[in-house]
């Protein structure tokens, strides 16, 4: 008999986020499939009344502060905005308190012995590209190290010093995207490319509440943005407004790109377990960002560079396609133009140059779809997307479009790719 149906109807078992670990890093709310999650400039909560325990939320986080539920009664359940104004996760209920809300005893013993709420459908018939994104590694990946240092750990964070903070973007224009390098000491801070750190911004909100921690992508190799060294960089983008474009002033974002050299900043992580690269020189990779998601790529990229020079690359493909608004707002744009053309397959799109027509990254892919097809069914090869969630769709749809084309079954090669490590998916 399946468990839930000895559950009494009054019982609910919710899904609930603790804020005291959660890094607001957004892969909860980009992997829900039915927009249980939201969030606002404190909090990551859960809709009691949109959430259908479907659990893809909870594989990706990279905290585990999304693996956590509260017997409540149904009627009593947390609304969305007493979950804003959490500090902390509620004490759990006892039985005597749930017993006092009208929930029986026998209901309460059997909610409270399984691991989860049933699963539920999700509605697959309207197309979901997270569906189709990895929560496990590639097989050849690196062994990450992760939750080192953080509100939960034995070291609460660490200080890391300002070795640099270089602009990577035209002077001159509203956009500002600096390439900041953090030197961690003698500190044990092991790093691999696509994992990231979350800053602790210092002061308090307008509340009188600290900070929370903001993550950031690591933009280095894994043996540091200087080789041989216990420092890492950060792709940083001066936010000055938000995604309506009402001005607002991102506080670890100005705090960062502001920093001068020799100044300290309180880091915590890493985190990421299954953003990572694979290990097999004879791999291919496809990356796909738009503006500062181009960090993680960088970091990829900066680590085949250096096998390539050292002798131990075997020439596997690396494509990017990379797209920004304009030229100028695009990071590293000069760096990557000189890299070999015979070691990285580059490919820019700009939405906004002036008197010529948008053009996306997908729109990229798609005139490249004679390349990636091969690439789609080939179990060495591996896809990044990396950028807003806007893109994310389109991205995953091209993929599927170029299969077809190609005369693939997406229905085998989509959950092939999510099964295998092979698509990664990181949109904020």
């Amino acid at each position: 008999m399946d468990m839930s149906e000895l559950a009494d109807p009054a019982l609910l078992k919710q899904h609930v986020i603790d804020p005291e670990i959660c890094i607001r890093c957004n892969t909860c709310e980009a992997t829900c499939p039915v927009g249980a999650v939201t969030h606002d400039d404190r909090n990551y909560v859960v809709d009691p009344d949109k959430c259908n325990f479907c659990m893809a939320c909870v594989p990706p986080c990279p905290t585990g502060s999304i693996d956590n539920w509260r017997l409540v009664a149904r009627i009593k359940a947390y609304s969305v905005e007493e979950q804003l104004g959490w500090e902390e996760l509620p004490a759990e209920l006892s039985a005597e308190a749930l017993a006092a809300d009208g929930v029986s005893a026998e209901a309460v013993a059997v909610q409270a012995s399984t691991q989860a709420p049933p699963t539920s459908a999700t509605g697959d018939d309207v197309f979901n590209s997270a569906a189709y994104g990895a929560t496990l590694p590639p097989w050849s990946a690196a062994h990450p190290y992760t939750n080192l240092y953080g509100p939960k750990a034995a070291e609460k964070s660490i200080a890391a010093t300002v070795a640099g903070n270089v602009r990577v973007t035209d002077v001159g224009h509203d956009y500002d995207t600096h390439h900041i390098v953090l030197d961690f000491g003698a500190m044990p801070f092991p790093l691999l490319e696509g994992q990231s750190i979350a800053i602790v911004p210092p002061g308090v909100d307008a509340n009188g509440r600290a900070h929370h921690p903001r993550q950031y992508s690591i933009a280095s190799p894994r043996n540091g943005e200087r080789p041989g060294y216990n420092n890492a960089s950060l792709t940083v983008k001066r936010v000055l407004e938000d995604h309506q474009g009402k001005p607002v002033r991102g506080v670890a974002s100005n705090y960062l790109c502001d920093l001068k050299v020799g100044d300290t900043v309180q880091v915590i992580g890493p985190f990421g377990s299954s953003f990572l690269m694979p290990n097999h020189p004879k791999s291919h990779i496809v990356m796909i960002c738009t503006g500062t998601g181009s960090a993680p790529m960088r970091a990829m990229t900066e680590w085949r560079r250096r096998l390539r020079s050292s002798g131990k690359f075997e020439g596997g493909k690396l494509m990017l396609f990379f797209g920004a608004r304009t030229q100028q707002e695009l990071p590293y744009f000069g760096p990557l133009q000189s890299l070999p053309k015979d070691f990285i397959d580059s490919h820019f799109a700009f939405s906004r140059t002036p008197g010529a027509p948008k053009r996306y990254v997908q729109d990229l892919m798609r005139e490249r779809a004679a390349d990636l097809a091969p690439l789609l069914s080939d179990p060495n090869a591996f896809f990044y997307v990396c950028g807003l969630k806007a893109m994310e769709e389109g991205v995953v749809l091209a993929l599927r479009d170029i299969a077809q084309g190609a005369g693939l079954s997406w229905d085998t090669i989509g959950p092939a790719l999510k099964r295998e490590g092979r698509l990664h998916l990181e949109t904020y």
